[in-house]
C-alpha cells in the first residue's frame, strides 16, 4: 500500500502497521523488479534491447508512482540550495522542483538507462531484479544506522528502528536476487558500498539524520551505482 501504486485493501489499517513493514521493503524491490525485468523481457521480443529497457524503467516508475525519483529530486534540491539544516529540510519539502533536483534527477535517469542498456539480455532481468532489491536494503540500512530528522512527515510512521531479526529479513530480501548473479559480479556491491557510505555522511553531517526522500535518494543513488558495478566487474574479468 506504500511502497507501490498496487490497489491493495487492508482491514484495520494503522500507521503503527508501516514500522514493521519496514524489513519487508527489499521484498518490495524483488516485486517491482520482477514485473521491471517481465517488461523487458516481453518488449524484448519485438523491439531493440535499449527500447525495452525504457519500457522496464517506465513500468517500475508507474508501478512506484515515481515515489524514489521524487525523493532523489528533493534531496538533491534541498542539499543543493540549502546552506543550513533548516533551509534544506524547508526546501526539501516544497513540492516544486527546483533546477539542482531537475538535474540531478534527468542525469539519474540517464546514467540508469545506459548501464542498463549496456548489459546483456541475458543478464538484464536478473539485474533489474537485484538492483531494485538492494538498492532498497541499502535504504533500510539507513534506517537502522540513522535518526529521523523531521518532526512530522510522510515517512515518521517508519522511522522506529529495527530490531536485529527484522535487519535480518531485510538483508535476506535485499541479498537473496544476488544468488542468481556470476559470483564475478559480486565485485559490483564494492560501489553500492562506496556510494552508501558517502550518501549517509553527506545526509548525517548536512541534516543529522535521515528523512522519507533522504530514503528515496539513497536507493536511486545505489541502484545506480549496482548497475554501473556489473558493467564494472564485466569488463574487469573480460581483461582478465
Amino acid at each position: 500500500m506504500f511502497f507501490t501504486r498496487i490497489p491493495i485493501k487492508f482491514i484495520d489499517f494503522d500507521e503503527s502497521h508501516l514500522s514493521k513493514a519496514t524489513q519487508y521493503l527489499p521484498l518490495i524491490g524483488i516485486l517491482v523488479g520482477i514485473i521491471g525485468a517481465l517488461i523487458f523481457k516481453l518488449s524484448d521480443i519485438l523491439l531493440p534491447l535499449e527500447v525495452a529497457v525504457l519500457l522496464s524503467m517506465v513500468a517500475t516508475i508507474l508501478l512506484t508512482g515515481a515515489f524514489h525519483e521524487d525523493g532523489l529530486a528533493d534531496t538533491v534540491d534541498g542539499l543543493g540550495g540549502g546552506w543550513t539544516k533548516e533551509q534544506a529540510l524547508a526546501i526539501m519539502v516544497d513540492p516544486r522542483i527546483g533546477s539542482y533536483g531537475a538535474i540531478g534527477l534527468v542525469m539519474a535517469l540517464l546514467i540508469k538507462y545506459q548501464a542498463l542498456s549496456y548489459q546483456t539480455a541475458a543478464l538484464l532481468p536478473v539485474s533489474i531484479i537485484a538492483g531494485h532489491a538492494l538498492s532498497r536494503l541499502c535504504a533500510v540500512l539507513v534506517m537502522f544506522t540513522q535518526s529521523y530528522v523531521k518532526v512530522e512527515g510522510k515517512s515518521k510512521s517508519l522511522a522506529a528502528k529495527l530490531n536485529i531479526s527484522e535487519l535480518i529479513v531485510a538483508t535476506f530480501c535485499g541479498l537473496l536476487p544476488m544468488a542468481f548473479l556470476p559470483m564475478k559480479f559480486l565485485a559490483a556491491l564494492v560501489p553500492v558500498a562506496i556510494v552508501w557510505l558517502w550518501f549517509s555522511a553527506k545526509i548525517k553531517a548536512r541534516i543529522g539524520g535521515y528523512t522519507g526522500d533522504c530514503l528515496g535518494a539513497m536507493q536511486q543513488l545505489t541502484e545506480i551505482a549496482f548497475y554501473l558495478g556489473l558493467l564494472a566487474s564485466a569488463a574487469f574479468f573480460a581483461k582478465a
